[in-house]
């Protein structure tokens, strides 16, 4: 065979030594491909026996237990405001002074015609003796002894009317400077000094409310009215904690802590719902007319409980289940749940100790086998601590 040309030669030497690479390559041994194991790799915890209080959760509203807008009771002008925005003033502190001096001169013109009726008064009680003597000899008819008579009780009808015009005229005169009728804090103020007001103002001066102690009113689903009842009937009340933005599983700050004291007498029929309502002491006024918290109510304490992280139990067609170690397999355990929050599961349907699978549940099913990642089974404290924020 001849070859053409040195292009053609470079061109077959490149063929001959591909080809050859190829052959070593295929004679080399194939390394050992390591043996996968078929065990899910998981991780346990152990059931757990503990006290768990049982806590009702709602939304609740924030109200005084006493709070007035403080309006003036007769007209004129305001003269003087005694107390400061924001000032806590006790009951029966001067809060407001009214222009008196109309109000002052009723009052003497009642003194004065007070004073000309007990005059009148007391002439005619010397006359109605004198006719009475003389009556007795026949000196005066009948008929003059019955008019003076009558003269008499007519004044002092007219001395009682003058006594009652003189007490409303004293009654107008206290309107004239207005006392806090309840202890707590003073609003903003809507009028200032010089202003004539009226009866008829129906914004008021300002507000004084109560802070100290202080209600929040909730509302429930009618099925825990039975649960209410028996907490406000109890010789202890049932304790409430109110949280702002959150129940404090979820890192609510706590503002307050108080007690159920009464639930309503009635269930809304359109909602289905019951109003029910806490006290606090609130010192530090955390608490706030009109705001919105999150109420925590123990309704209970679980004795004795068997207790699991949340995460442990799952979800099935029409039941609850977990998954329990049994040697190196997973056993599916159908459980009831009897009251769960944000961090434990109360359960019945297992053993104290039973080793359960906390996490890797998404990828068994029963009769898996199982890898077991931790050293020793974690109680239920800390997978619940582990997954806390």
């Amino acid at each position: 065979m001849r070859i053409s040309s040195p292009r053609t030669l470079l061109v077959l030497l490149a063929l001959v030594l591909l080809a050859a690479a190829t052959w070593f390559v295929g004679q080399r041994p194939q390394a050992a491909r390591p043996v996968q194991s078929n065990a899910v790799p998981v991780s346990v915890i152990a059931v757990q026996r503990e006290d768990v209080p049982r806590f009702l959760s709602a939304i609740g509203t924030v109200q005084s237990l006493h709070s007035v807008v403080i309006r003036p009771q007769v007209e004129g002008v305001l003269t003087r405001i005694a107390v400061q925005e924001g000032q806590t003033v006790n009951k029966g502190d001067l809060l407001a002074t009214l222009d008196d001096r109309a109000i002052r001169a009723s009052l003497d013109q009642a003194r004065a015609q007070l004073g000309q009726s007990q005059a009148q008064l007391q002439v005619a009680q010397t006359d109605l003796k004198r006719y009475r003597l003389l009556s007795e000899d026949n000196g005066i008819s009948r008929q003059t002894l019955d008019q003076q008579q009558a003269l008499v009780n007519q004044l002092q009808a007219t001395l009682l009317g003058n006594q009652a015009n003189i007490a409303a005229a004293e009654v107008q005169l206290s309107y004239t400077r207005i006392l806090s009728p309840v202890s707590g804090r003073v609003g903003i103020r809507n009028v200032d000094e010089g202003n004539l007001v009226r009866t008829t103002d129906t914004q008021g001066l300002f507000s004084v409310t109560r802070l100290d102690p202080i209600n929040v009113e909730f509302s429930v689903p009618q099925q825990w009215l039975p649960t209410l009842q028996q907490l406000t009937a109890g010789t202890e009340q049932a304790p409430i904690q109110a949280y702002l933005e959150g129940d404090g599983d979820t890192g609510g700050t706590l503002l307050g802590e108080g007690r159920l004291s009464l639930i309503d007498n009635q269930i809304a029929a359109g909602t289905g719902t019951l109003r029910a309502k806490a006290t606090f002491t609130n010192p530090d006024a955390r608490l706030w007319p009109g705001q919105l918290v999150t109420l925590r109510v123990q309704t209970g304490i679980e004795r004795n409980a068997l207790v699991v992280p949340p995460g442990v139990v799952r979800q099935g067609v029409d039941k609850h289940f977990v998954y329990r170690i049994a040697g190196d397999k997973a056993e599916a355990v159908p459980v009831k749940v009897i009251y769960q929050d944000s961090k434990v599961n109360v359960i019945s349907g297992v053993e104290a100790n039973d080793r359960l699978v906390a996490d890797g549940q998404s990828r068994l099913k029963p009769g898996s086998k199982v890898e077991i990642l931790d050293a020793a089974p974690a109680s239920a404290e800390d997978v619940a601590a582990s997954v806390q924020p």
